[in-house]
């Protein structure tokens, strides 16, 4: 009983320190128009044909200088229609290329593999990442690079989930908390991670790990270079802001989310210390909760269930409210129950002797 007191204790007073933090501490960065800079736009795609499209329309939608944009769309041996629908697409636009991925790069697999041949055949200083199932908006390049700053080798924009299900509705709530949580820290310049459909690399520093193909392969490749990166010395920036804000195709099931999140934890082993902690106080909140809920009085256990959802409605409500969002006060009850169920079934299934799939393939 102390024990568990003393971690709610401790799992409120972080939150309210974050909560602080989100409203108090806010890193804002400009966009320059003038003297925009040739950039390389690097998309890894594997059977996609249901998504490509729109992510190649959102590319050539973009605000930003034609002439200064290259686009390299890496084939990694789709058995779909993808390569006849990225080839169909660029027949006729110049500065588009794809990239048949045919052959291994030193330690490089998977996608790490197709963004390593993408980063070779790039010709300008500026790489901008994102995913096949990835719409960015018509801001994203320009937004991206007012990141940029003396030494800066990463930059990270934000992702969530489009689509209208109340199960993608769940998950995009789940990605702009837990991308606000990280944020948090960002902006006190304390490095958490990076996300790879989302992201900006700098020649120089990509080049100074020696790219893709010289890092010990990772299911969470993005993950592994941003820390390389950062060991390197080079600086790092989140950007919070609906300017970069991508639109992620969401996980199909709850088995499909299931695998992507086991393959996140996969990565999480390689955050800071600190987000690790929190990973962990936050995710013990459920397991301690409900046997609580057996020794304490029904009063003072629903006081705790109600504060926490609370804090957790007020920090989603700010997060939405700065990228011109919103949602009804019962989403956010909702999202509760989801983190309930998704929390306590993600523990025992992290645990499950089996391989992470990925695009068909097992890591």
């Amino acid at each position: 009983m102390m024990v568990s007191a003393a971690y709610f204790i401790l799992y409120f007073l972080v939150f309210a320190a974050l909560l602080l933090l989100l409203l108090l501490n806010r890193r804002r960065y400009t966009s320059h128009t003038q003297n925009l800079p040739r950039i390389s736009i690097l998309i890894a795609a594997r059977n996609e044909e249901h998504n490509i499209l729109t992510c190649l329309q959102s590319i050539a939608a973009l605000d930003y200088p034609t002439d200064k944009i290259e686009v390299l769309i890496g084939d990694d041996a789709s058995t779909d229609r993808t390569k006849a629908i990225v080839n169909e697409f660029i027949r006729e636009r110049s500065g588009y290329t794809c990239v048949p991925i045919t052959n291994m790069l030193g330690q490089a697999k998977g996608k790490a593999n197709v963004l390593a041949h993408l980063a070779r055949k790039a010709t300008s200083d500026i790489f901008l990442f994102t995913d096949a199932d990835i719409e960015v908006p018509p801001s994203w390049a320009k937004a991206m690079l007012s990141g940029l700053g003396e030494n800066v080798g990463v930059v990270t924009g934000l992702t969530t989930v489009k689509g209208n299900r109340l199960f993608d509705k769940m998950q995009r709530m789940d990605w702009l908390f837990s991308i606000g949580l990280m944020q948090v820290f960002s902006d006190l310049n304390m490095p958490v991670t990076t996300m790879g459909n989302n992201m900006l690399l700098t020649r120089e520093a990509y080049e100074a790990v020696g790219g893709f193909e010289s890092i010990p392969f990772s299911v969470t490749e993005d993950i592994a270079i941003f820390n390389q990166i950062l060991k390197r010395g080079y600086g790092f920036r989140n950007l919070y802001d609906s300017k970069v804000l991508a639109w992620s195709a969401p996980a199909p099931s709850y088995g499909a989310l299931l695998e992507q999140r086991k393959r996140w934890m996969r990565g999480s082993v390689y955050m800071p210390q600190y987000m690790f902690a929190l990973f962990v106080l936050h995710s013990a909140y459920y397991p301690v909760l409900i046997p609580f809920f057996f020794k304490a009085s029904l009063g003072v256990a629903l006081s705790i269930a109600l504060v926490k959802l609370l804090l957790q409605s007020v920090f989603m409500h700010i997060c939405l409210e700065r990228l011109h969002h919103k949602a009804p006060w019962w989403q956010y009850v909702i999202f509760e129950l989801y983190l309930l169920v998704t929390t306590f079934i993600l523990i025992l299934y992290f645990f499950v002797p089996t391989k992470v799939k990925w695009k068909g393939r097992r890591y």
